[in-house]
């Protein structure tokens, strides 16, 4: 992941709406969840998920697909985990080891 995009990623994740939002679709899966039922569970407005929406699209956070006549929002997983990796490429300078777990994440690809 560039700078840029994970510039643009910290931002959109920098709001309190979004970041609920991202980890709900996060538990959700890759299944997703209808746009109403995110406004419900978050305890928004739907309008206000949308305007929130276009923010972590924007940020390559999350992808929409339509089923019947509902918008389905699912995290973008690839994105999250180029997000992790680049947060760590340059773990514990260049030891890797030293950052458990979360190394395995840094290093997959």
């Amino acid at each position: 992941m560039e700078e840029r995009q994970a510039l643009l990623a910290f931002g959109a994740l920098s709001q309190e709406t979004r970041l609920r939002i991202l980890r709900l679709l996060v538990v959700a899966g890759p299944e997703g969840v209808a746009a109403g039922a995110v406004a419900e569970q978050i305890g928004v407005t739907a309008s206000n998920v949308s305007f929130h929406m276009k923010e972590l699209d924007r940020a390559g956070l999350v992808t929409a697909r339509r089923k019947s006549r509902s918008i389905i929002y699912s995290a973008e997983f690839d994105a999250l985990a180029g997000l992790i990796r680049f947060l760590m490429e340059d773990c514990c300078g260049g030891r890797v080891e030293m950052c458990g777990p979360m190394a395995a994440c840094a290093s997959a690809d």
